[in-house]
């Protein structure tokens, strides 16, 4: 308190517009004194009434902001009750811009702003007052603080901080609809004046929007806004202080407005009728064309659902939605064909799926439209019916036997003419054979189920007119079985009897193997062979489970009466007709221990000289095969000897007959034929039995089917000819003319192979000559040359 009385006698000159805004509380009854010579004076005499009032809040001053002028700006005076006017109090400040903004005259205590002052950059300077002896600086009053706060004034205007504005709104929107809020702020003081009092008006927009003078809330001002008649909208905003006065700051912003979409418009075809077409080969799923419902919407509200309702094509095409151009792609659903229906017709419907209850007046929300398809006609493959074949064939059918009939049609409407053929990838054995025109499939070659159970065959048939154009099937031919296999022993049985067998001991049980499978099983029977029938010594009896015991049918054998015996067993099976085949079980008899243990079943033991020991017979035996080694070497070293190749003069050989007349491929040109054969044929056949030739192969695939023909051949000649040749290939004697050769194509892209020798040479295929050998003695030179056996010297 003592601080606050010694400081009483400060004086603080206002400016006459700091007074105006001073709270009342603190403004005395007395009028202030004229600006510049105002003091408050400390004063000793005491007071009649009660205590008395300051004329001013003593630590408070005021000064305007941006001050102009040229000369300091007075702030206001410092007076101490202790200066007499001599100049003996030297003022003093300090604190927040002393020095800097504001000074003080140390004599007469007159503070000036030196700066000019800004209340957006600070609006108070709290500083610091001092009065000391002038000659002893010592303090005259105690260190009090005050405050000089910055008066404002209307020097800013309004700023949208946060524009510009982007903001939606839905497109149709009732008037009064809620787009966005806008604010503008002002940076002078808000509680002195109207400075920072913000009025919003609208100067770009109208008659779309309003905004609200005072929150700044922009809404929509007319109605029916059509996003698809105009969707962006750009508007202008003002904001003005000193309530939207004549000479207010002001300040604008842009707020760019779109409307957004709502199902306001329904679909609509651009066109009433589509023409489509689609090829007759076109395949399930492919494409046909695609139809599209225009709607003026955008996103959701222009998705599309396509669906045929109805026409006479919504069991052969499907329509599927594309969810990215919303646009209907017609489908095939099923095959099509030129020749039952050239043409169909859709009834096509497009809707929007996602509809707005207010908007329903404005549809209906779906359209339709018309779709024609036209089938083109295409050039197909022939077609089988059916489409797959499985044939029954017993193995022993006779060659050219037709088995299945195989049909096949072209499905166009010019029903070109069909031509069969097999693929011999299919049947590289060669078994069967078609005829070309008719489709009769027949064997070629004698079928047997033992070998191959079953033949895959693929039939194909190709157009006449367009050979690209082939079809084709599958055949499976099953070979049936037919009893054509005797039983047979499945190994080399041999047993031993004891020397002191007893009559009735089993010796051996034996079984039997048939390639055969008859449909009710296999059923063997055994029994010895009529040459055996009386035999003495054994006898065999049937198990009657496919298996039969050997029994001795007396007592007591003896080694050096007979070692082996050869027991023939006829074993026939239940086919029909019945095989049968003989088995010969060989018997040893050999000494025996009285439990039946084999001690011996070589003869030869009981022969032996008693001088002499089985270790010598052994070590002779050595000796002799060791010489036998060395005379084989000799002879073995003097046949390889090189030795010039001369002709022997007595062979006579004018005997080959070599004729060059013929065409062939390679070596084949140059055929040789023993002379005496031709003089008389029936010499080579030995007893009666024809020889398998195994140089040359049935060639029973016609090139005919390369070359068109005007009629067929009954199935009765194909048969006969078939037979005949495969007779000729299997006859050793038979002459060579006897294959049918075709020349009608030559090269290597013929299928007759190119009919060159150059590069016969070089083939990796390798033909074995071994059956030269079987030719007789006129081939021996032949056999020799070409056919030698391994080991045997060729020179």
């Amino acid at each position: 308190m003592s601080s606050a009385k010694s400081w009483l006698g400060l004086s603080l000159s206002l400016c006459f517009w700091g007074l105006l805004d001073l709270p009342t509380s603190v403004l005395s009854s007395t009028p202030p004194p004229p600006p510049g010579k105002s003091e408050a004076l400390l004063s000793d005499k005491p007071q009649p009434h009660s205590r008395t009032k300051r004329s001013w809040v003593w630590n408070q001053f005021f000064v305007l902001e941006e001050y102009t002028g040229s000369d300091p700006l007075y702030v206001g005076k410092l007076h101490s009750d202790m200066d007499r006017g001599d100049g003996s109090i030297k003022y003093i400040l300090s604190g927040e811009g002393a020095g800097v903004v504001f000074t003080i005259d140390d004599t007469t205590g007159d503070i000036h702003a030196i700066q000019r002052l800004d209340r957006e950059e600070r609006a108070q300077y709290t500083l610091r007052a001092q009065a000391l002896d002038r000659r002893t600086g010592r303090p005259m009053e105690p260190e009090s603080e005050f405050i000089i706060k910055i008066q404002d004034i209307n020097d800013n205007e309004p700023k949208f901080l946060d524009g510009p504005y982007v903001a939606t709104v839905p497109e149709m929107s009732p008037v009064g609809t809620s787009v966005i809020q806008v604010t503008a702020t002002d940076a002078d003081d808000p509680t002195y004046g109207s400075s920072a009092r913000v009025v919003y008006s609208i100067l770009q927009g109208q008659p779309y929007f309003s905004v609200d003078s005072k929150t700044g809330v922009i809404r929509t001002a007319l109605t029916n806004m059509d996003r698809e008649a105009k969707e962006y909208y750009e508007v202008l905003i003002q904001a003005k202080d000193m309530g939207g006065q004549l000479g207010g700051l002001s300040g604008t912003t842009t707020v760019n407005i779109t409307l957004s979409d709502v199902n306001d418009n329904p679909p609509r075809f651009p066109q009433k009728h589509y023409q489509m077409s689609v090829l007759e080969s076109a395949p399930i799923s492919s494409t046909v064309g695609r139809v599209f419902a225009k709607d003026l919407d955008e996103g959701i509200n222009a998705e599309m659902k396509y669906t045929i309702v109805d026409g006479d094509g919504a069991d052969a095409f499907d329509i599927n939605t594309d969810p990215n151009f919303q646009v209907g792609t017609i489908t095939v659903k099923k095959p099509l064909s030129f020749e039952s229906k050239k043409s169909y017709t859709l009834k096509v419907e497009g809707a929007n799926p996602h509809l707005e209850m207010r908007f329903l007046n404005l549809g209906p929300f779906q359209d339709t439209t018309t779709v024609h398809i036209s089938v083109e006609d295409v050039d197909e493959p022939p077609v089988f019916e059916p489409g797959f074949y499985s044939v029954e064939v017993p193995e022993d059918v006779a060659i050219g036997t037709t088995i299945q009939l195989i049909s096949a049609k072209d499905p166009d409407v010019t029903n070109n003419s069909i031509r069969y053929s097999i693929d011999r990838s299919s049947d590289p054995g060669r078994f069967f054979y078609i005829d070309i025109t008719t489709g009769a499939l027949m064997t070629a070659r004698p079928l047997d189920r033992e070998e191959f159970s079953w033949h895959n065959i693929t039939i194909l048939a190709m157009e006449m007119n367009n050979p690209s154009q082939v079809g084709s099937v599958s055949v499976a031919v099953k070979v049936l079985d037919v009893n054509d296999n005797a039983p047979e022993f499945p190994r080399f049985y041999e047993a031993f009897v004891c020397e002191n067998a007893k009559s009735g001991q089993l010796i051996q049980t034996v079984s039997a193997v048939d390639h055969d499978d008859p449909r009710n099983g296999q059923h063997f029977h055994y029994s010895l062979a009529p040459e055996a029938a009386n035999n003495p010594n054994f006898t065999v009896r049937d198990n009657q489970d496919n298996t039969a015991r050997i029994l001795t049918r007396r007592s007591g054998f003896r080694q050096q009466e007979q070692s082996v015996f050869y027991l023939p067993i006829l074993i026939s099976d239940n086919g029909q007709p019945a095989l049968s085949s003989t088995g010969t079980l060989t018997i040893q008899v050999c000494s025996c221990d009285d439990n039946g243990h084999v001690l011996s079943c070589s003869p030869e033991a009981y022969m032996l000289p008693v001088t002499l020991s089985r270790g010598a017979l052994i070590a002779i035996l050595a000796c002799i095969f060791v010489l036998l080694v060395l005379v084989l070497l000799i002879l073995s070293m003097r046949r390889h000897r090189k030795q010039p190749y001369i002709i022997d003069d007595d062979e006579n050989i004018h005997e080959n007959i070599v004729r060059y007349d013929d065409e062939g491929g390679g070596e084949e040109d140059t055929e040789a034929f023993d002379i005496a054969a031709m003089w008389n044929p029936r010499e080579a056949q030995v007893g009666g039995a024809a020889k398998t030739r195994q140089d040359m192969l049935p060639e029973i695939e016609s090139l005919s089917r390369y070359v068109p023909q005007t009629c067929a051949v009954s199935s009765t000649v194909h048969s006969y000819v078939l037979a005949k040749l495969y007779e000729a290939d299997m006859d050793l004697w038979a002459p060579p003319f006897d294959s049918l050769q075709t020349y009608m194509f030559e090269g290597d892209g013929s299928v007759a192979g190119s009919l060159s020798s150059l590069q016969s040479a070089t083939s990796d295929s390798e033909q074995s000559f071994d059956f030269l050998t079987d030719w007789g003695p006129r081939f021996r030179k032949l056999a020799e040359l070409y056919g030698a056996s391994e080991g045997t010297p060729l020179w």
